[in-house]
């Protein structure tokens, strides 16, 4: 795993953000596939969350388990399922906590999920 740069203060925040949800995909995607990183998640957290460019909401997410959250900061559903599985946390409540995240924290902010429609039922005429 490689260690993490240092923050260039000139890098434009939206590069930051598109930075960090990659290497949130990329934790999740390590994390499904090596048990090396299973085994420190499962130590230290914070630790291995470390060696990842994240911001500071994505790593309070991923320390507490907040699926939700993740889901709303753009993680792939694909790989937020086994995080969720990794958890211990069965299907149905890994969707509702989906579901959850969006009524907390409000639309999918990025990725393949990011919300072009509103969440309010009468709106969106559910």
């Amino acid at each position: 795993m490689r260690s993490r740069r240092p923050r260039d203060a000139r890098r434009p925040i939206a590069d930051e953000f598109e930075m960090s949800l990659y290497s949130a995909q990329k934790f999740l995607y390590q994390l499904n596939r090596e048990v090396q990183v299973q085994q420190r998640f499962h130590e230290d957290r914070a630790a291995l969350l470390g060696d990842y460019e994240l911001t500071a909401e994505e790593r309070d997410a991923f320390i507490t388990g907040d699926i939700g959250k993740l889901y709303v900061l753009g993680s792939n559903g694909q790989l937020l399922m086994h995080f969720a599985a990794l958890l211990g946390m069965p299907w149905a409540d890994y969707i509702e906590a989906m579901r959850e995240g969006v009524r907390r924290h409000g639309p999918v902010r990025a990725g393949i999920y990011a919300m072009t429609t509103s969440t309010d039922e009468k709106v969106a005429g559910v």
